[in-house]
């Protein structure tokens, strides 16, 4: 399962990592009929695709929705995968669900918000909050070093259950690879892998880095069915998903999804899309096995917006990043990345299962969360989730100089400048005829979907800034150099290929 937030394009590509692999607000509306769904495929007390209700959620502004149905698409048609479904939560609230594209392509079937898609390494989160509701009810302590538990894992006496939920143990991770190898397209078991990763020499000393790895997932997961002698999907339905409302949840490691929900793909370099192959039962154990519908996420999300499922200290822990030894941030917490955005607080989880590629974005102090699924490899879960919530938060998630260059960059498309601001050179470049030609080039494209800061250094007494303003259909590059005093010297925008 590759679990992927940490590094998006425009950086260069970098390994993805799982939900297996190295890894929204949606309208419930009623599935797709579905003949003899096995009933083991969806969590106990469940309902399984057909029949769960609700209703398209839309209370944002007409202005608001168009701005996130141009996000979705515009990335949809980027990347190139078939369809995407996103929840979003405004003022702690469920306030928007849409599904986009196909869901299947042959035959065409069209995404509705009521279908399942599998979240890969966002099942981290639920399988960290199992632990966390174990110490809640004083059955262990994160400090517990996990051969107390588990016994025969390497130094299995040293590795805390703290240091397996935030990637700092040292076990290898059994599936770094971004596609589905062979082997393990046959079924497996939690003990299968743990014999097999679990017993080598640990990839560093606990503690002492962050490297991400299924293979510590797998072991919380066992340390919560050892405990309470319960599968670890039957805990999480009765301590998190029936108590939220969770009601499409779907083991994936268990049993396939069903032609009702989201048909999962893959491409081989430029080649046509094809229907992706399955994991072997049980590769997702704990660390990537959950599909559900954004909707569901989205209540999940609410949740941890609210702190209304845990107790405050068990969300102290897993929203506060885990330091090492040496007092380093790793940027992650328990089963979820913590950073900022704009000042404010930003916990994020991407995932991915063959097929499927997730992002979770949840801004706690703005009361703000995205999730966003899409049925394909390609990417971009991530990049839809943070642009639709650069959409909510506006220029609050942007620095004071983003703020002020992109205010400059509005008048201009409507051809007015502050001319207080510039420099002589500047003043004299901005001609009436080049106020024009910006206004007329500009003015058509609208609201950016994204503006930020890319690039700055110090040149010639001046201060150099580099820009990237996104479009749906383009990318623009602006360019600016400002005094000391904060007078501009320079202030153009060029096409980006």
């Amino acid at each position: 399962m590759t679990e992927a937030s940490r590094k998006q394009i425009p950086h260069p590509p970098a390994p993805r990592r799982h939900g297996i692999l190295p890894l929204v607000y949606c309208c419930m509306l009623p599935m797709l009929a579905v003949a003899a769904v096995p009933a083991s495929a969806a969590v106990p007390g469940s309902a399984a695709a057909p029949g769960l209700p609700g209703m398209a959620v839309d209370t944002l502004p007409p202005a608001v929705t168009a701005r996130i149905d141009g996000v979705a698409r515009a990335v949809m048609a980027e990347r190139g995968f078939p369809s995407v479904s996103i929840a979003v939560v405004d003022h702690g609230q469920l306030v928007y669900t849409h599904a986009y594209g196909m869901a299947q392509l042959e035959p065409a079937v069209p995404a509705t918000a009521a279908m399942r898609y599998s979240i890969g390494s966002i099942s981290k989160q639920f399988t960290a909050a199992a632990i966390l509701i174990l110490r809640q009810q004083g059955r262990l302590h994160l400090s517990d070093p996990v051969g107390k538990y588990i016994p025969g894992l390497t130094e299995g006496d040293k590795v805390t259950i703290r240091q397996v939920l935030s990637h700092t143990s040292g076990y290898q991770d059994y599936w770094p690879e971004d596609y589905l190898m062979q082997p393990m397209e046959q079924p497996t078991t939690a003990q299968a892998i743990l014999d097999r990763w679990a017993r080598k020499p640990l990839d560093f000393a606990p503690g002492t880095q962050w490297q991400y790895s299924n293979t510590n997932y797998v072991i919380a997961g066992r340390i919560v069915e050892t405990i309470t002698g319960q599968p670890l999907m039957q805990f999480l339905t009765q301590n998190i998903f029936h108590p939220l409302g969770m009601r499409s949840v779907w083991d994936s490691d268990e049993t396939s999804l069903t032609h009702a929900d989201a048909t999962p793909y893959v491409r081989a370099a430029l080649g046509p899309l094809r229907v992706a192959p399955h994991e072997g039962r049980g590769w997702m154990f704990a660390a990537g096995e959950l599909a559900m519908t954004p909707h569901d996420l989205a209540l999940w999300d609410q949740s941890l917006i609210h702190r209304s499922l845990l107790e405050p200290a068990s969300y102290q822990q897993m929203f506060t990043a885990v330091r090492l030894n040496d007092g380093s941030d790793t940027g992650y917490g328990l089963g979820i990345e913590v950073s900022h955005r704009g000042g404010h607080l930003a916990l994020e989880h991407s995932g991915e299962v063959t097929g499927f590629v997730s992002d979770n974005l949840v801004l706690p102090d703005q009361q703000i969360a995205v999730a966003a699924v899409t049925n394909h490899m390609a990417g971009g879960a991530s990049e839809v989730a943070r642009l639709v919530a650069d959409v909510l938060t506006g220029t609050s998630s942007l620095t004071p100089v983003e703020q002020q260059t992109l205010a400059m960059y509005r008048s201009l498309q409507h051809g007015q400048i502050d001319r207080s601001q510039l420099s002589p050179n500047l003043n004299a470049y901005f001609s009436a005829q080049t106020v024009e030609d910006f206004a007329t080039s500009l003015a058509p494209l609208g609201e950016p979907l994204r503006f930020h800061q890319t690039h700055s250094e110090l040149r010639g007494g001046m201060t150099f800034r580099s820009f990237l303003i996104e479009y749906p259909t383009r990318r623009l590059s602006l360019s600016t150099y400002t005094y000391p005093d904060g007078k501009l010297e320079q202030f153009l925008v060029d096409p980006l290929q």
